[in-house]
């Protein structure tokens, strides 16, 4: 575990992340992958899936996330499609959303995330948004 001195955003974490579900949404293995262990390893329960279609298939047969991070650009269904569909479904439509995304901000104005961050990832700003919905 990190000291507090670190970084600031460790002054926020919760008393137990770990308690705090986390969704992966994102088509990229590596990314993916890279994602859920750096969560991991701060002591959230993250859970991956490569596209919205497993996202809600995921949403619904599992723990609900207190955030899900999710790529805009994916096989199967892309990012857009799952929020529509989430937000269409009221046991899911409350679960925030952070868009990670290479596209520019104005072209996912439409999905209505909580935030927005640009690829390549600032895996800094990435945490602290995640304890953010954890607290």
């Amino acid at each position: 575990m990190m000291d507090s001195a670190d970084s600031p955003a460790d002054n926020r974490r919760t008393t137990a992340p770990s308690q705090c579900p986390v969704l992966i949404v994102e088509d990229d293995d590596d990314l993916r992958e890279m994602m859920a262990h750096m969560l991991t390893i701060e002591g959230f329960d993250a859970a991956t899936v490569a596209n919205g279609r497993e996202a809600l298939e995921y949403l619904l047969s599992s723990i609900t996330p207190h955030v899900i991070l999710l790529d805009l650009m994916m096989p199967v269904m892309d990012g857009w499609e799952f929020r529509r569909q989430q937000k269409a479904h009221p046991d899911l439509a409350g679960v925030p959303v952070i868009v990670l995304s290479a596209l520019d901000q104005g072209r996912a104005a439409n999905v209505d995330a909580a935030a927005f961050l640009k690829k390549p990832l600032d895996f800094d700003r990435l945490l602290e948004l995640v304890r953010e919905h954890c607290r």
